[in-house]
């Protein structure tokens, strides 16, 4: 029995969609070896810092209680801070969300009358109730006194680099960019828009501190934004980094005061990263890492895949398969809430766990819209599993991301279709 007639045959997909899949795969052939490439050079990245900091089986042991003298936890964040080209790092398993590990790092470099700006337009939806835009403003930076503005992007989605230049002032202290379109229906920023968008910041205040939201974006490029001037950056272990295999966790990455200062907020200050017990964990952290630039990989050939198949069949789509990609995520747009919510719930239905639940609207906490979200992993939450997810408002986009191996990818997007045409 050949694959296409095991697709046929268990999971009852037609001739029509398997045909069209094929088609698309050829198509797309030029732009897999060009992911090949990036995995290739980032596993030796990996691999190389592995190395130069003499990694051993004793690195593998946990601590418990407070964390004194975890030398797997401090080998972690030395290979951490080589492989991001950067002074320093903090890779907690006490960092539970790419959210949380962004709010430490806002929270642990700005005081009260200190200004933030968000040079990417408003931030991904979670952050809304961290900075104080919606909500009531409690525990958020808003009531500790820290003044926020927002630069709208260009209406080719561009940052607005000349507006951001002039918007900064002496109470200026962050800059934040924002690396993934997030919720919007806008390109995602590459490392080197992002290198010179920082090149023109720092022309008008070196002192000024440039933060980038690095979540989706690990290992999809060669370079990380800390190797083109960002001060910091932040991101999660249940997305690009962990492999599929970090249980939870997350990191933040960058000049040494900044990253200290992350982590007085996360603990305690005048303890910060001498403490945090990394509870056994260390080597589900390390082997996620070594695993990472080839799941990544993976990721990224489901989701030129996805373009192509869905571009093919009328839809628009963001980015197209053949564009440059700087994340993980996939847009596609739908034409009615039925559309979308059913093709979600076919990429539920390719899951290899829970695949017999049927997602459906809710009220998820921290977003502003009944989100509907597709995501049968391992790992509760993980993004770099295949997951697809939509807030329930027009444009009806679906976000669809990540993906362990390329073959579950190409089944869910089968299905889905099957789902949405049946």
């Amino acid at each position: 029995m050949t694959s296409q007639e095991f697709l046929k045959d268990k999971f009852g997909i037609s001739s029509k969609v398997l045909e069209l899949i094929e088609k698309a795969e050829k198509a797309c052939l030029d732009e897999f070896r060009k992911i090949d490439e990036i995995a290739e050079y980032n596993q030796y990245k990996v691999i190389y810092h592995f190395q130069k900091n003499r990694l051993s089986d004793a690195h593998f042991n946990g601590t418990t209680g407070y964390g004194y003298g975890d030398i797997g936890r401090d080998v972690i964040e030395k290979i951490y801070a080589g492989i991001f080209a950067a002074e320093d790092a903090l890779v907690r398993p006490q960092i539970v969300s790419g959210t949380h590990a962004i709010s430490i790092v806002l929270f642990g470099n700005l005081k009260p009358n200190e200004e933030l700006i968000s040079a990417s337009g408003r931030p991904y939806d979670t952050l809304d109730e961290v900075i104080g835009i919606k909500g009531e403003g409690r525990g958020s930076l808003r009531e500790y006194g820290i003044i926020y503005k927002e630069i709208p992007l260009l209406e080719n989605g561009e940052i607005d680099v000349k507006s951001v230049k002039k918007a900064i002032t002496s109470k200026t202290k962050m800059v934040l960019i924002q690396r993934s379109k997030g919720y919007d229906y806008r390109k995602s920023f590459t490392v080197e828009e992002i290198g010179k968008v920082i090149e023109e910041i720092k022309k008008v205040k070196e002192e000024v501190i440039v933060f980038v939201d690095n979540c989706y974006g690990e290992f999809t490029e060669k370079k990380e934004p800390t190797e083109v001037g960002a001060d910091i950056v932040a991101g999660s272990l249940i997305k690009n980094i962990g492999g599929g295999i970090a249980p939870t966790g997350g990191y933040v990455v960058g000049k040494k005061e900044f990253v200290e200062n992350a982590s007085y907020k996360l603990y305690a200050p005048g303890i910060g990263k001498e403490v945090g017990p990394s509870l056994g964990l260390n080597r589900l952290i390390l082997q996620g890492l070594f695993f990472a630039p080839k799941v990544v990989g993976e990721a990224l050939k489901g989701a030129v895949l996805i373009s192509k198949v869905m571009a093919d069949l009328g839809y628009d789509v963001l980015p197209k398969y053949n564009e440059k990609r700087t994340d993980i995520v996939q847009a596609i747009k739908f034409k009615t809430e039925k559309e979308l919510v059913s093709f979600i719930q076919g990429i539920q239905l390719g899951s290899y766990v829970d695949s017999h639940v049927i997602p459906e609207p809710w009220d998820m906490p921290g977003y502003q819209d009944k989100v509907i979200m597709a995501a049968g992993g391992f790992i509760q939450g993980s993004s770099i599993e295949l997951s697809a997810d939509a807030p329930i408002r027009e444009p009806y986009i679906a976000y669809v991301q990540g993906g362990l191996i390329y073959p579950q990818i190409k089944l869910a997007l089968s299905i889905a279709l099957e789902k949405i045409y049946s």
